[in-house]
Formats: structure tokens, C-alpha cells, sequence
């Protein structure tokens, strides 16, 4: 029988557009690669032919044995000459250097520069090769399956950022309607900071979700690379080896973790109306620390002013590394290194909340005991009635009457933190130790099974004179 005669663009797979490998032919007429056609119709989740969609016989369709033949032939027409005979020898390529990592001919093995060197059969080297960049290929899909994750948290992060600046922008504005008109210069000013914050940070995470995306695309293509070079023959295989071994070793670092991203909100709406109390005192109030947003726990939210913090039904927010996930707490948005510091606390009929102070090393993420060691200075109350200071091992407090405002003294030289009943002065605790960090305001308005009915801990407003006192 005269052999079929076959042009290179009918050695064309119609799916693929490169040279047919186990082409079948389906009931149409059309010939298609298996492994494409398998592809095609778990995608598709029909058996139709992908050329002209004619649905194809139940079973598996035939090999085109001479089609296939036509195909391995150009194959190896195009492979045939120095790819697979030594350039030096003029002998087949039989052994692999494990020294030199290459292909060479039993002459070259015995030859001076290959006579010390670790060598073995092609066919075991390619088999040890090919485990070895299959292992490279499993960390680069888990590198691949990270950076989409981080490419989705970006994602997210980014629009908070934007909810974050419109309910800023919400409130600057509600702030300044109860100013007069003489105050509408200062009301542009902080919006037009906040708008520029929003614009540099929304800016900063358009040019990480570029670049994470970036590298989604050269890893993605890697990938592709490999997982086609992987089912290449032997010796195309060990020849591309080096440079394939140098892509699959790509060095794309861990996605960096973006602090100080978020919208500075404390910045912002931290009393706001005490920058103009010169003008408006009469209508102004003054707190000696602000709640910082960023830090709280998503069941928590705060008065206009960011004076103020309760217990609330939970709300989406960004995984950011500021934010105080193990307990339902926030920080204040000032840290003390030096000096002393004092603020008066509203709690109010709470039945259970903490309040005190915490340096900025604390876990924000796992849960820890309340206590010094872990970097906690802070007493609180149980149940409505059990007031404790958390010491190693925590201590009972015996008090009198129950207080509704705690004053908080913080000496940070002296490394004392001091607890006052407001109303008449008597110390209800101490701490004695020794700060080696930054220290922030810690606030922890406690759980509650209704949130309608939560008591929020509110910082007290101080005496507005000419100056702060």
C-alpha cells in the first residue's frame, strides 16, 4: 500500500496548533491529540469535536496510526543530526555527566575532562532529573497558589481602603456642619490630606496588586514551560536541562507583609474638633489619647471621634498586621517611650472589660494571658463583680464601691501603671516593672451576647482652658 503523503500544516494539531502526539480521529473526520481532546471535553463536559462540534461515538477514539507516523517521522527529521551525536566524537549520546550536567558520548566518558567525573546511563539520569524538577515544579505551584491568595487579600484590602477613606470623608464632613462658615478652610484642609492619603495608599496597593499579578503571569509561564518540557523525550530533555533548572529555580520572595497601609483614621477624625477649640471652645471637647481603628478587633466600634469603643456584631475587615484578632480589644493610636502620661476612663454599668496598657510587641494574632509577662498591665472586671488585676498569678481586688471611672496613670521611667478611682482618688491598684518598648492605651470593652445592650468604655474629656490640662 503507497505510503500517505503529509505537508507540515497537516501535521498541525487544530486544538494545539503544534505537531500531532497520539493524534485520534473522531467520527467527523477531524484529528485531534488525545491529551487535547481529553482537555477539551472535561472542559467542554461533552464529547463534541472541537473543530466543528459534531458530537463523537460513545468510547475511545482510534489513534490515526499513519497520521502518528507522519508526525513521530518530522519529529525526529527535526531532531536528527547534532542534538543526538556527540559534536566532538560523532557518537551517540549514551551517558550523562553528573559533574558537567550533560549529555556525552562513551568516548567523551573516558576522555580527560569527563574520566574523574560521576556519570551514568541517559535513561536513569533523565528519570533522576526529571524527579528532581517535578519536586522544583510543586514548590513553584505552591509559591503560585500564595501569590493568589496575597493577590486576593490586596484585592480586599484595597477596597476596604476605599469604604475606610468614604466613611472618613463622611465624618470629617458631619464634623464640620456643626462649625460655621469661617471654619470651612480647615475642613478642606483635612479632607484634601485625607484625600491624598487615599490616593498614595490606594496608589501603593494598585502597584502591589500589579506586581503580584506580574508575577503571577512569569510563574504561571514557568510553570507552563516546565510542565511541557517535563513530557519531552530523553535526550531534548537532558539537553535543555541547565536552562530549564535555572528558570524552575526562580527566586520569587514570600509577598511582603504591607504595614501601615490602611487609612490612618485616628489621624484624620482623632479630635477633630479640638485642632480649631481656639475658635469654638464653647462647643469643643479634649481627650489626652484616641482609639486607633486599626488595631481593633472586628466586633468592635466607636463613636464619632474615635473617643469611644463598644462591643458590636462583627463587621468584614483586612487582615492587617495591626489588627488585635485573638481578643476583642484596640489600642490607642499614641505610644509612650518616656514620661508620664494619665487618662480617666468611663466604664460605666459594664459587666466585664479590661482596661490598662500593652506594649506594641504583644501577640496580636494568638490568644495570650493578660498578664506582664506576655506584656499586659491591666485590671479589669468579671462577671459584674469580680474585680481583678492581672498579675502572674492574677490578683483579686477587694474594693469598697464599684467604680465607673478609672483613672489610668502611666510612668514609663519609673515603670509604674497606676489605677485611681476618679471619684474619690484611692489608688486601686499597681504595677511595678520595667518597659523596655513602645506602650499603647489598651481597651477591652469585654463580650456580649447582645450587642444592642453592650457598655462602651469611654475615654473622659479633659478641662478646655487656654491649655490642656
Amino acid at each position: 500500500m503507497a505510503a500517505i503523503s503529509f505537508s507540515e500544516k497537516d501535521l498541525l494539531c487544530p486544538q494545539c496548533s503544534d505537531i500531532y502526539y497520539l493524534p485520534v480521529l473522531l467520527k467527523c473526520g477531524h484529528n485531534i491529540c488525545r491529551f487535547c481532546l481529553q482537555k477539551f471535553w472535561e472542559w467542554k463536559g461533552c464529547k463534541e469535536c472541537p473543530v466543528c462540534r459534531t458530537m463523537s461515538v460513545p468510547g475511545r477514539p482510534p489513534i490515526n496510526l499513519a497520521l502518528k507516523i507522519a508526525a513521530d517521522n518530522y519529529q525526529v527529521q527535526k531532531t536528527v543530526g547534532n542534538q543526538d551525536v556527540c559534536r566532538l566524537h560523532k557518537e551517540k549520546l549514551k551517558i550523562f555527566c553528573h559533574n558537567d550536567l550533560e549529555p556525552i558520548c562513551l568516548v567523551c566518558q573516558t576522555s580527560r575532562q569527563h574520566k574523574v567525573h560521576e556519570c551514568c546511563p541517559v535513561e536513569e539520569a533523565a528519570e533522576q532529573k526529571k524527579r528532581e524538577i517535578s519536586a522544583m515544579l510543586d514548590s513553584l505551584r505552591k509559591k503560585l497558589k500564595t501569590l493568589h491568595k496575597t493577590k486576593v487579600d490586596r484585592e480586599e484590602t484595597k477596597s476596604y481602603i476605599q469604604r475606610q477613606a468614604n466613611q472618613s470623608e463622611e465624618a470629617i464632613k458631619e464634623g464640620f456642619q456643626k462649625l460655621h462658615l469661617f471654619l470651612r478652610e480647615e475642613e478642606n484642609g483635612r479632607l484634601k490630606l485625607l484625600k491624598q492619603e487615599k490616593e498614595i495608599k490606594t496608589q501603593v496597593m494598585c502597584e502591589k496588586l500589579e506586581n503580584i499579578k506580574e508575577q503571577i503571569k512569569n510563574l504561571s509561564c514557568t510553570i507552563s514551560d516546565i510542565e511541557a518540557y517535563l513530557r519531552a523525550k530523553d535526550l531534548p530533555f537532558l539537553q535543555d536541562y541547565k536552562e530549564m533548572k535555572k528558570r524552575a529555580k526562580c527566586n520569587i520572595p514570600e509577598p511582603e507583609c504591607i504595614r501601615d497601609i490602611l487609612i490612618n483614621s485616628a489621624k484624620h477624625l482623632g479630635s477633630l474638633k479640638f485642632g480649631i477649640w481656639k475658635k469654638m471652645a464653647n462647643i469643643v471637647t479634649c481627650v489626652p489619647i484616641t482609639l486607633d481603628p486599626n488595631t481593633a478587633h472586628s466586633n468592635l466600634t466607636f463613636s464619632e471621634e474615635l473617643t469611644s469603643v463598644q462591643y458590636s456584631s462583627k463587621q468584614v475587615l483586612p487582615g492587617n498586621p495591626e489588627r488585635c484578632t485573638s481578643r476583642v480589644c484596640v489600642l490607642g493610636a499614641n505610644g509612650y517611650t518616656s514620661g508620664k502620661h494619665s487618662w480617666t476612663v468611663e466604664v460605666g454599668q459594664g459587666k466585664d472589660w479590661y482596661i490598662g496598657v500593652a506594649r506594641e510587641s504583644i501577640k496580636r494574632e494568638s490568644t495570650v494571658f493578660l498578664n506582664p509577662t506576655e506584656g499586659f498591665w491591666v485590671l479589669g472586671l468579671c462577671n459584674g463583680d469580680s474585680f481583678w488585676a492581672e498579675t502572674l498569678p492574677r490578683t483579686k481586688l477587694v474594693l469598697k464601691q464599684k467604680p465607673e471611672k478609672i483613672t489610668v496613670q502611666l510612668d514609663y521611667d519609673k515603670g509604674k501603671v497606676v489605677f485611681i478611682n476618679a471619684a474619690d482618688l484611692t489608688v486601686i491598684h499597681a504595677f511595678k516593672d520595667r518597659f523596655t518598648e513602645r506602650i499603647f492605651p489598651y481597651f477591652s470593652p469585654g463580650l456580649c451576647e447582645n450587642a444592642n445592650n453592650s457598655i462602651p468604655l469611654t475615654v473622659c474629656p479633659l478641662t478646655v482652658t487656654v491649655e490642656a490640662k
